[in-house]
């Protein structure tokens, strides 16, 4: 643990700390009770937060859901990506079993919504989800997850089992200094609307994949 703040102090003067906890009943968790925590001195400045559910079997570390911001799937509940359903599957996971929710605020894969919908404009014409992005003249995925491992080991935790098929979380989590002990991906229910997103996806994530 010594090693791993000492690392993150390096690179920065002062560690994050929680600014607030408070308690927050989840509906989408079954109605568990969960902790809303708030985060300052965070090395991108962003408004990200945690729901840290009670984990009383985690010997090995809670499971974590990273989720970045999708307002389109998250609250509208858009079924052009699995973003909702993902994290609907997380909640009622952590409402069960306990977990921790890191909700990063990188809307559209790092781009924003305004750039996202437009995004959105040219997969109508064909283009791919990453290949719409680029289009643009923007990153294919401008998400970080180093912020995330900053926020775990505010709460205390070095040790993390990850709900994700994304290996570039993985990776940046490891190199933050986090112990990732197991990975898990979370469900995927094709639609006619999201099944060249989930595609796209695949391919994205194989591609990230150590040689």
């Amino acid at each position: 643990m010594v090693q791993l703040v000492d690392s993150l102090a390096r690179s920065r003067p002062t560690l994050p700390t929680v600014r607030a906890s408070v308690p927050l009943p989840v509906r989408r968790a079954g109605g568990a009770v969960a902790r809303m925590m708030s985060f300052d001195g965070l090395s991108d400045g962003g408004d990200h937060f945690a729901l840290v559910f009670d984990c009383p079997d985690a010997v090995e570390g809670p499971w974590v859901r990273l989720h970045s911001e999708c307002v389109t799937g998250d609250v509208l509940g858009s079924a052009r990506c699995d973003c909702g359903d993902q994290l609907d599957a997380a909640l009622a996971r952590f409402g069960r079993d306990g977990g921790v929710l890191i909700y990063l605020r990188q809307e559209g894969r790092g781009i924003g919504l305004k750039s996202k919908l437009d995004a959105y404009a040219l997969q109508d014409k064909g283009v791919d989800t990453f290949a719409a992005n680029e289009a643009l003249g923007l990153p294919a995925d401008a998400r970080e997850y180093r912020v995330a491992a900053e926020m775990l080991l505010a709460l205390g935790f070095t040790k993390v089992r990850i709900l994700t098929a994304n290996p570039g979380k993985v990776q940046q989590i490891r190199e933050a200094g986090v112990e990732i002990v197991s990975v898990e991906a979370l469900p995927q229910t094709p639609t006619p609307w999201n099944r060249r997103y989930l595609e796209a996806k695949q391919r994205h994530f194989a591609a990230l994949q150590p040689k």
